[in-house]
């Protein structure tokens, strides 16, 4: 499990048109699953999003009460080491890969996360105003 893990002062996704998911001073989380992933790694992933200290001050989300958007993105495992067009090889099949983005929104949910999401294997408008701006990547 891949996740690009950012600061915002807000985030959305809109898809067709209407607001699926919003949230406002917070974490935007980009997430991608690979075939090894399992429901194990989903939460040790969910942990270590909330409890990562990565807002104002060296706080969490977890100290701030801070709001996450989750968004699944198999482009995360794209490979272009060769030619010009990535393989997407090393991203997990949607029907692997939509339940345990599931699992990681669950699992921050039972952390306390209060938690918006994108929709599944839809054409989303991702948008994010970053603040600091803070990036961090995670690989479990």
């Amino acid at each position: 499990m891949r996740a690009v893990v950012q600061t915002v002062g807000r985030a959305s996704v809109t898809v067709d048109g209407e607001v699926v998911g919003e949230i406002m001073d917070g974490l935007l989380v980009l997430l991608g699953v690979t075939h090894s992933d399992t429901p194990a790694i989903a939460d040790t992933m969910a942990r270590k999003v909330w409890e990562m200290r990565i807002l104002d001050d060296e706080r969490s989300a977890s100290d701030a009460g801070a709001p996450i958007l989750v968004v699944s993105q198999f482009t995360l495992y794209g490979d272009a080491r060769k030619g010009r067009r990535p393989t997407w090889i090393a991203a997990a099949p949607a029907e692997v890969a939509e339940p345990l983005v599931t699992d990681f929104v669950k699992a921050l949910e039972s952390r306390g996360a209060t938690v918006a999401t994108g929709r599944f294997r839809a054409h989303m408008l991702v948008e994010s105003v970053n603040v600091g701006p803070r990036t961090v990547i995670l690989e479990m």
